[in-house]
């Protein structure tokens, strides 16, 4: 692999990885679509839909490890925003749901997977248009259904470990709109919550598909740099912003991935 490879790479890692931090999803959600359509414009390399699930599959366990770090300290109001009992209640759950997930990936053709990631697009856009959960002010103190967390949470990582993302593109719109989590919380947490679920997803990868190994490691060293500066930037923007950015963010994924398809 020459140095224009290895830029390209690593240039896709840190943009995925960078809204990873910025808006608490895994990065998949742009690192797929990067993955799958950027590297064949450019004439440099093709990946079918399985290497692009796998590739971005490492790349979000990478870049959600790199955010938990920087968002370990708490806001001006004193509100530790990674919150343990939403991690504990959905990571449990989608780490089962992911390694199940990411079994079933190898027996699924790489059209199938793709098809699956933009219907996961379309769904998180349609969540993200209901109303919206509760504001910052509301962090010191809330409730959520746990039983329906975890159900839903199950249900992500399978298809989350399907295509190889994280899945907290989905799972944030969720977290928001049904499960009425305050923002920051849920972009806090769901990177704690994406990283167990990635767990599950590396190790059936490793287990059952072939990983292309210097894509995959140039990918994950832009991740390493990408999730941290966008955690950093995430404090400093107000929360209907991480929503609305949240918003457009998965409509123009959804388009593009749609159009790449047809």
């Amino acid at each position: 692999m020459d140095l224009y490879v290895a830029v390209v790479m690593v240039s896709v890692g840190l943009v995925g990885s960078f809204f990873s931090g910025l808006l608490g999803i895994g990065g998949a959600i742009i690192a797929y679509p990067l993955l799958l359509f950027v590297p064949s414009a450019l004439g440099i390399a093709h990946y079918s839909g399985q290497e692009v699930s796998t590739i971005s599959m490492f790349q979000v366990f990478f870049a959600s490890l790199a955010g938990i770090f920087t968002y370990q300290w708490k806001n001006k109001k004193g509100v530790q925003l990674i919150n343990k009992g939403v991690v504990t209640n959905m990571g449990t759950s989608i780490l089962i749901g992911s390694a199940a997930g990411g079994v079933l990936s190898a027996y699924l053709s790489g059209e199938v997977i793709t098809y699956v990631y933009g219907g996961l697009a379309v769904l998180a856009v349609i969540l993200m248009l209901r109303k919206e959960a509760e504001g910052e002010s509301e962090e010191q103190s809330f409730s959520y259904n746990r039983p329906l967390a975890a159900t839903l949470s199950f249900g992500v990582g399978i298809v989350s470990g399907i295509v190889g993302a994280g899945g907290a593109f989905i799972l944030i719109p969720i977290m928001l709109s049904i499960l009425k989590i305050p923002t920051r919380v849920a972009i806090a947490s769901s990177l704690a919550i994406v990283f167990l679920s990635s767990i599950g997803g590396v190790a059936g990868k490793l287990a059952f598909g072939s990983v292309p190994l210097t894509a995959t490691i140039f990918t994950v060293v832009g991740s390493l740099i990408g999730a941290p500066l966008g955690s950093l930037v995430s404090a400093k923007v107000t929360t209907s912003f991480l929503r609305y950015g949240l918003l457009v963010l998965l409509t123009g994924t959804a388009i593009k991935i749609w159009m790449g398809m047809f």
